[in-house]
């Protein structure tokens, strides 16, 4: 017999999964968005762009948290001499989560 407390912890555990489910689908959107924004710096455009931006997303699964795709993108933005600091980067980053964020819950 499941108690009221027992259905309480089980829609935690609903939203909790739903939440996480969401924070990474907003993440791998943020980080193609940043992937086009990057391709865009770097002279890249069409199909290559899109690839591009899926090689940035790939790059978030190599560690834990943003360092793997800030560290990806940094050394390409280099290797092309564009210049921008980590903190601008980061700064961008910020910005293309919270729209991330909005797409991801709008559905779109």
């Amino acid at each position: 017999m499941s108690t009221s407390f027992d259905k309480r912890q089980e829609g935690f555990e609903k939203k909790f999964a739903l939440d996480e489910e969401q924070k990474f689908k907003a993440e791998a959107r943020r980080n193609k968005l940043l992937g086009l924004w990057v391709a865009d710096k770097l002279g890249i455009i069409g199909d290559a762009a899109a690839a591009y931006a899926k090689e940035v997303v790939a790059a978030d699964f190599e560690q834990p948290g943003d360092n793997d795709v800030v560290h990806k993108v940094m050394r390409d933005l280099a290797a092309k001499n564009v210049a921008l600091t980590e903190q601008e980067l980061r700064a961008r980053m910020d910005t293309l989560l919270a729209e991330a964020v909005a797409q991801v819950k709008a559905g779109t």
